[in-house]
């Protein structure tokens, strides 16, 4: 028996690798399909099922690339409606994986149609769950993404969660291995663990979902909190319910482009330009008008939720040898229309003597001396409100880089602002985005928030209402 957990740290997923007696499986596979036939080439396997646990929000699925190229069967559970072929699988129907079964049961809560795959071994024993988006390590999965008005609300997935906890996962037995979707970082829950797979025991012991005594308790502890999920997720779900151009089309349409090409299809196409490198290197200098997410960070669901049209032109610059790997990150999340990269990297842009941008950026020593002789008057914290709610830099306004385009309204280009965030990542990309729109008084705190509070800038747990202020 050979069970491989594939975990891609960038959208915190978990797709997995099961093999017997030359037969495998694949559970919830990324966009890009090579890794798993790569796999299952190595060991002579052939695979011959893709279990999906339901219809993802948070990425696109490879299922359809996988099964063209290796003819194995789609399976989803019960009520999948889907516009390509798959198997609907009925609840408690088993498969059978060489010496293994794995069994299907519809866990309806996340979604309705989703669903739990439960492996057990070569003598029966049940031995893993492979839980999807229903239970986490240390969270359950978040009930409000496939509610419709005049219809389902969270509530009734909520009820529907609890129900599908308590009657079919937790009387599973206490050493059965829990292998979730996702974990910490991940916007399918709101308290998931950095470990990626555990005991389901242990979770019924420490998982605060699995503590609630009574149905109306764990409606109310798993929808309150909830922030509005990317949006993005929507879209992808419903990509995933449809189908999509092939992964191997969307490679081969990003062309390297010359500094000459790069800027004529920037300015015939209408394209964003997407600059992925380090942080500091894009402060130091980028071309004019290009938004930063760095690949060295949370860089797919960052395009998801700041890009709101999949079919949107992009044109990447990226650091040399990585251009393929921001074209392959960018398909994850749907956005299929990168037409090119600028080939050498800005340091060709800038030979040519091209027009260099910069960002102004501080370290959080030199923040903390501006503080002191009163030259900052603004500063933004572009953290998840419930990061500052938990402490803050006193005099500071929440300004949520996951919001930033509904609170543009909030700021103007005439005042002068400092940006902060927990690492330095999120406030480069929300500077990015402010200069993109005019605003060239905004001033980076490109260092962590522990170094920040290090320096000796006044911190706070205190929150009261306010709101950027506007002269």
């Amino acid at each position: 028996m050979v069970i491989e957990q594939i975990y891609t740290g960038c959208l915190a997923q978990g797709a997995y690798y099961i093999e017997s007696e030359g037969e495998a499986a694949v559970i919830d596979p990324l966009r890009e399909p090579d890794p798993y036939i790569e796999r299952a080439a190595r060991s002579g396997a052939k695979i011959k099922y893709i279990f999906e646990t339901h219809f993802h929000a948070d990425f696109v699925s490879g299922h359809l690339d996988l099964a063209k190229k290796t003819g194995a069967t789609i399976v989803y559970g019960p009520g999948a409606q889907t516009e390509y072929e798959k198997y609907e699988a009925k609840d408690g129907e088993k498969f059978q994986i060489g010496k293994l079964t794995i069994e299907l049961l519809h866990t309806p809560g996340h979604t309705l149609e989703s669903s739990c795959y439960l492996l057990y071994d070569e003598s029966g024993k049940p031995h893993a769950l492979f839980s999807g988006d229903t239970l986490f390590i240390g969270d359950v999965g978040r009930p409000d993404l496939a509610q419709k008005k005049g219809s389902l609300t969270k509530e009734d997935l909520a009820g529907m969660m609890y129900d599908s906890l308590h009657n079919k996962i937790m009387p599973l037995p206490d050493d059965v291995i829990v292998y979730p979707a996702h974990g910490a970082g991940s916007a399918c829950g709101k308290n998931m663990s950095k470990e990626t797979w555990d005991t389901l025991g242990n979770q019924k012991r420490t998982n605060y979902a699995l503590q609630a005594q009574t149905r109306e308790e764990f409606i109310q502890k798993v929808t309150e909190g909830l922030l509005p999920p990317p949006a993005y997720f929507a879209k992808n779900a419903q990509i995933n319910k449809k189908g999509y151009k092939s992964y191997y089309e969307v490679m081969a349409q990003a062309k390297p482009l010359s500094v000459e090409a790069f800027e004529t299809a920037a300015n015939e196409t209408g394209a964003v330009v997407l600059d992925v490198r380090d942080k500091y290197e894009f402060a130091k200098g980028f071309i004019p008008n290009s938004i930063f997410i760095g690949l060295d960070g949370q860089f797919a669901p960052w395009v998801g939720a700041l890009i709101p049209d999949l079919m949107q032109p992009i044109l990447v610059v990226a650091p040399k040898g990585r251009e393929e790997e921001a074209v392959r990150r960018l398909s994850r999340v749907g956005f299929d229309n990168t037409i090119g990269y600028l080939e050498g990297g800005f340091e060709a842009w800038q030979a040519a003597g091209k027009e260099v941008d910069s960002l102004e950026y501080v370290t959080a020593a030199a923040f903390a001396e501006r503080l002191k002789e009163g030259v900052v008057k603004q500063i933004l914290d572009v953290r998840k409100p419930t990061e500052f709610q938990g402490e803050h830099v006193e005099g500071a306004v929440n300004f949520p880089l996951d919001f930033i385009s509904q609170r543009m309204n909030e700021v103007s280009p005439n005042e002068e602002y400092y940006l902060h965030c927990r690492s330095g990542y999120r406030s480069t990309i929300a500077c990015s985005i402010l200069k993109s729109r005019g605003f060239d008084k905004v001033i980076d705190v490109i260092e962590s928030f522990d170094k920040i509070k290090e320096a000796g800038v006044p911190v706070t747990d205190y929150v009261c209402p306010s709101t950027v202020k506007k002269e």
